[in-house]
């Protein structure tokens, strides 16, 4: 690196750890909002619902560091057709319970009267959530679980109209996952037999039903061990399967704990030695996950919906990928997560809605605002009025593999993104390898 590019991330960083010392001070912003702007019409309020507890609390470990940048940004509020706004954001913890998840839209709508909803991460999260704002009339938006299980998982039929006038949602879906997978596959040497271990859950159906067949038509010969319950304790039978077969990639879309049960049974039962390409989806996306691992994680391949090499900005905070990334690992003295820019991008996302909204404190105008909404996030340009379903838009994946960090790095895991089919305008960081179990 070059001694002023040296001197620019020095000061990148050092803006981050001011970034970061502020977060705090942010948590305060809702309160001067209310002093600033009468209560009312002059305050836009916006649920937001995130699991930051619980199994799968990893997905929002920086909601807050999030959230903190976003209220610091618009702490002198927004500007809609002429008049400014107050922004209150208010957000609650589903403690990665479905039901809560629910009963926390509810008290939101019912009791603090919010004009927006917006929910993150897992269809156990945005489901719900989303239901609760279709039964109540509020306009919710929401990111972060494959928008198959958000559309169809919510009783919306291929070819009918959308059942839904108030609930909006953008994520990656089956055709990003299969174009994904089809690249990434080829760039190591296989059977192209593929061993698949799907839950009996949203997610799990949406695959078994929508991205298997792709797969199949792709050239791959899929082996379905059939759907099983989140927290099975012995995955015996679908190993021994996936070894009959001779499964060289695997394929998985499970609750994250799941997946470590099934990779130590599966390397003690020889399957592990035998995988040439494990792809995981839902598990796998985390540092923490791969740490737990050990020397069982490096090489792993996963698909990656943000990542700190992404070349696009986040609007809402006024931050690069980049900067995001290092703002968070200053934040929390942990190393970075996908989530955090996927959070960002929901921000980003919400803010233009408001903004292009012709009342943002009326309901049936934030929706049609949602429905015809386009915005540059940080995950990439997201287009509403372009489908494939009236409620939903897509955004790119990419296909990453976590590797052994470079000597002297904090952490002992880098993730580096192999195959950007899905998402040309992302940069390639590193060529992908075949899986071999070490230790």
């Amino acid at each position: 690196m070059s001694t002023g590019a040296e001197k620019r991330l020095q000061l990148n960083r050092r803006r981050f750890v001011t970034l970061a010392g502020g977060a705090t001070a942010a948590l305060a912003v809702p309160a001067s909002v209310r002093s600033a702007f009468a209560q009312g019409d002059d305050v836009i309020r916006v649920g937001f619902v995130s699991p930051q507890s619980g199994p799968i609390g990893i997905f929002g470990e920086g909601d807050p560091y999030v959230l903190d940048l976003v209220r610091k940004a618009v702490a002198e509020g927004i500007e809609v057709g002429g008049k400014r706004y107050g922004v209150e954001f208010i957000s609650k913890d589903t403690q990665s319970d479905p039901v809560r998840a629910a009963q926390m839209a509810k008290d939101l709508i019912n009791g603090d009267k919010v004009d927006l909803m917006l929910s993150t991460s897992t269809p156990e999260t945005v489901n719900p959530v989303a239901d609760a704002c279709e039964a109540a009339g509020v306009p919710s938006l929401s990111a972060t679980s494959p928008w198959e299980a958000f559309y169809f998982g919510r009783g919306a039929k291929p070819g009918e109209p959308s059942p839904f006038k108030w609930t909006y949602h953008f994520c990656f879906g089956v055709a990003n996952f299969a174009t994904l997978y089809a690249d990434q596959w080829s760039k190591v040497e296989t059977n192209r037999r593929v061993g698949v271990l799907l839950p009996s859950d949203a997610d799990g159906n949406a695959i078994r039903g929508l991205l298997v067949p792709q797969l199949e038509k792709a050239g791959f010969t899929i082996v379905d061990a059939g759907p099983y319950e989140s927290g099975n304790p012995d995955f015996s039978t679908q190993i021994n399967l996936f070894k009959r077969e001779g499964c060289e990639i695997f394929n998985t879309f499970p609750f994250p704990p799941d997946f470590a049960v099934f990779w130590r049974q599966a390397a003690q039962k020889g399957f592990a030695q035998q995988v040439k390409i494990c792809q995981m989806a839902k598990a796998g996306l985390f540092a923490p996950e791969l740490e737990a691992l050990g020397p069982l994680g490096y090489g792993l391949h996963a698909g990656a919906y943000w990542h700190r090499a992404y070349p696009f900005r986040s609007p809402s905070t006024g931050l690069s990928s980049l900067e995001l990334a290092d703002g968070f690992e200053a934040w929390s003295g942990k190393q970075w997560n996908q989530q955090v820019g996927a959070t960002a991008a929901l921000f980003d996302a919400a803010l233009v809605a408001l903004k292009s909204a012709a009342n943002p404190k009326d309901k049936a105008s934030m929706a049609a605002a949602l429905a015809g909404l386009k915005a540059e996030t940080a995950c990439g340009a997201i287009d509403f009025t372009s489908g494939p379903v009236p409620n939903c838009t897509p955004i790119g994946l990419v296909g990453v593999q976590w590797v052994k960090a470079k000597e002297g790095s904090k952490h002992p895991f880098d993730l580096e993104i192999v195959s950007n089919a899905d998402h040309p305008s992302v940069p390639l960081t590193a060529e992908m390898t075949a899986y071999t179990v070490q230790g």
